[in-house]
């Protein structure tokens, strides 16, 4: 799985209208008349700013998990990575977003395809734990053919 990495920018605000009272994913509920509060995203979805990065996903070892190509992920580098974090991580030298589960003196990078076998890293491999997911950004509409 490849990840392409960007810088998070948010010198500019960006409010979007906001429906304060929730969409329901039930029964339908009246529209709203007047959407009046604005939300943003950079400021929602980005709580440490300089050690904030998006990435785009590459790959399917994530997909039972609802992480699919093309997915934008927030990457926090300034969190410490707890057991079954959703983290990207450099294994001698490539990038992998997987689930960590910290053991002593072993971790493993546990993928959501059973295509995929998980990851045992020991002292011997080159390992960072690169940043913690904080959020996935899906795109649902499908491209017209």
């Amino acid at each position: 799985m490849n990840i392409k990495l960007f810088h998070s920018e948010i010198s500019v605000s960006q409010p979007l209208p906001y429906a304060i009272e929730g969409i329901q994913a039930g029964f339908p509920s009246p529209a709203q008349e007047c959407i009046s509060e604005y939300i943003d995203l950079n400021q929602e979805l980005i709580e440490h700013p300089t050690a904030t990065f998006y990435g785009r996903v590459s790959g399917d070892s994530m997909i039972d998990e609802g992480i699919c190509e093309g997915d934008i992920i927030v990457i926090d580098r300034s969190l410490e990575p707890r057991n079954k974090d959703l983290a990207v991580c450099c294994v001698d030298g490539d990038f992998t977003l997987k689930r960590i589960v910290i053991e002593p003196e072993k971790a493993w990078l546990i993928p959501a395809n059973e295509k995929f076998d998980p990851i045992l890293v020991t002292q011997d491999n080159r390992f960072i734990v690169w940043g913690v997911v904080t959020y996935v950004i899906k795109k649902y509409r499908r491209p017209r053919r």
